[in-house]
């Protein structure tokens, strides 16, 4: 876990022009490169926002959500490892393959490290310059933002590790940390939340809207009802995502929801300057080559395809989605059809195999120019971070959990209707003519009973509906919110209302398709980062059961999702 401190711009060589005496000291002239030498917090700033899908650095490159989720969206069977065949699984360090069977990280690899990195390197000592200096400065709205942004990589951290290291975090005096258990991160998530929406309250001071607007250009452009509403947006998932213990309180859930983001206006993302330069480029688009390529080629699941398509038995049958134009592929016949993850294209006739995510044939591992990719997987496309989709949806949720099953019915209707505006709105590109959602198939959609019910009771109002409309809402870009859901569901919950799985027809891999070191367990965490914590942090990483190396450590089940 390093400590130095990125810099948006590299300090270079400083020329001084002219000196005052001849006896002016060498120590004045030439400063300490090792020294925490002040730097403008406007030029800092956008390195957090750089760290939160995948930064791009000269001292280490892809940290924040992107990388990780590239693998983890194997796990919740977003999409799987490309293959003509059904081919064996390697038990490699780089083989992305791994992660179709739910397995860790194995060997000497930093896989499924990107967001360890993100928040204690990525974003770590740049983000407390920017308290520490903004303070001194008074910007309160630097260090508002700051503290949102603590409270996010804390969050996702926890969630992803479950013990991380809290206390002794930015201690530069130690060479070993201790882990602290993630209901203290909780606890610490929500307090830090309180502290940046009290800093955000805050006017006078040095604050200078332009400068921070400026700074913030890439995310919320400087507007700090928005910075708020996402802060609240963190709390509100802190609260749902404990939905099996008995301190779960709906009301919470609800009362944080309210005050988070209720249109897409107040969608959180991650924006993309494009220059051609990878690093100005979103993750998963063809400048950065992440998403086709022969090691890490990812296709649809069968399980979205069905969703979207209206051939899942079990939720939304025979009802197709006007959606799947946008978020995934069809094949050459204009079907919707996906893979079993750990079985590449075993079962599918070449006809039925979907085009990649950047449209190029299933059997191709290059990218087209320009670029002919959809929604998040194009160089400039938003990654959205957090939606007003997702808030209504984690209403609804708390909502039934209640039995208030009318206003649920609200929730959930708003939360599949934002979702349609946000992706014919934001994500226009390259969708077919005829193709698009427009205000006639949205009507639609919405009016089909099988998707939204009349009369909405307990029995038509289901945690089933709400789960899986979240899932397709948060597809690709909410890879750690719907596994933290689906861990809360350990993956097969049953839903009470229906006998069924609330994943209808999420099926897990088994038996010989289960990875070998799981011992028949399903994954719950990530092992933490192995080129920090590997190299200096053995007594603790044994304390917690994540050492040796190889075990079965990523199948111990996450504090959040248990009772």
């Amino acid at each position: 876990m390093k400590r130095n401190t990125i810099y948006l711009f590299a300090a270079g060589i400083i020329g001084l022009a002219a000196f005052s005496s001849c006896s002016q000291k060498i120590d004045d002239a030439y400063a300490n490169p090792n020294a925490a030498v002040k730097q403008p917090i406007e030029q800092i700033f956008p390195s957090l926002i750089g760290s939160l899908v995948g930064s791009s650095s000269a001292a280490g490159s892809a940290y924040g959500l992107a990388g990780d989720a590239l693998l983890i969206g194997r796990y919740i069977q977003f999409w799987g490892t490309y293959s003509t065949t059904a081919s064996a699984v390697s038990q490699t360090a780089a083989n992305a393959s791994n992660y179709d069977q739910m397995g860790g990280t194995v060997g000497a690899s930093d896989n499924l490290g990107s967001v360890w990195a993100a928040h204690y390197y990525g974003m770590g000592q740049n983000l407390n310059r920017i308290i520490e200096w903004g303070n001194e400065e008074q910007k309160w709205d630097f260090v508002g933002a700051a503290w949102a942004l603590r409270a996010w990589s804390l969050f996702e951290c926890a969630n992803q590790y479950g013990e991380i290291i809290l206390r002794q975090a930015f201690n530069t005096s130690l060479q070993q940390f201790t882990y602290e258990d993630q209901s203290e991160s909780y606890d610490s998530v929500r307090a830090i939340c309180h502290r940046a929406i009290g800093y955000l309250s805050m006017t006078g001071g040095g604050m200078d809207p332009a400068k921070f607007g400026a700074s913030d250009f890439y995310f919320n452009k400087g507007d700090l009802g928005r910075w708020k509403k996402f802060v609240y947006g963190i709390l509100a998932r802190s609260y749902a995502y404990i939905s099996n213990k008995t301190i779960y309180s709906a009301d919470s859930v609800i009362k944080y929801c309210d005050l988070s983001m209720t249109t897409n206006a107040d969608n959180a993302t991650a924006k993309f300057q494009s220059t051609g330069i990878t690093g100005t480029s979103n993750y998963f688009g063809s400048a950065r080559g992440n998403v086709n390529t022969s090691t890490f080629a990812i296709r649809q699941s069968a399980f979205i395809a069905n969703l979207l398509s209206g051939a899942n038995s079990g939720a939304f049958t025979g009802v197709f989605d006007p959606r799947a134009w946008y978020i995934i592929r069809e094949d050459s016949n204009l079907i919707f059809k996906g893979i079993t993850p750990w079985l590449g294209s075993s079962g599918l006739s070449t006809k039925d195999q979907p085009f990649s995510f950047v449209g190029t044939p299933y059997s191709s591992t290059t990218y087209n120019s320009p670029e002919t990719g959809r929604y998040i997987f194009r160089d400039n496309a938003e990654w959205p971070i957090m939606t007003a989709s997702e808030i209504q949806f984690l209403k609804a949720e708390a909502l039934i959990r209640k039995a208030d099953y009318a206003n649920a019915k609200t929730a959930y209707t708003n939360g599949i209707s934002l979702n349609f505006d946000m992706l014919s709105t934001v994500y226009t590109a390259n969708i077919p003519a005829g193709r698009e959602i427009n205000a006639a198939n949205k009507a639609a959609y919405l009016a089909d009973p099988l998707v939204v019910p009349d009369a909405p009771t307990a029995s038509t109002m289901t945690l089933t509906k709400v789960m899986l409309q979240k899932y397709i809402a948060m597809y690709a870009w909410g890879v750690h919110n719907v596994w933290a859901d689906m861990r809360r569901f350990h993956y097969t919950d049953i839903d009470p209302a229906t006998n069924a799985q609330v994943y209808v027809n999420f099926t897990p891999p088994s038996g010989t398709s289960l990875f070998s070191q799981n011992l028949g367990k399903m994954v719950y965490r990530s092992r933490p980062r192995y080129n920090s914590e590997y190299l200096y942090n053995i007594p603790s990483l044994t304390a917690i059961g994540a050492y040796p190396v190889g075990n079965d450590y990523h199948t111990k089940e996450t504090w959040f999702s248990r009772p």
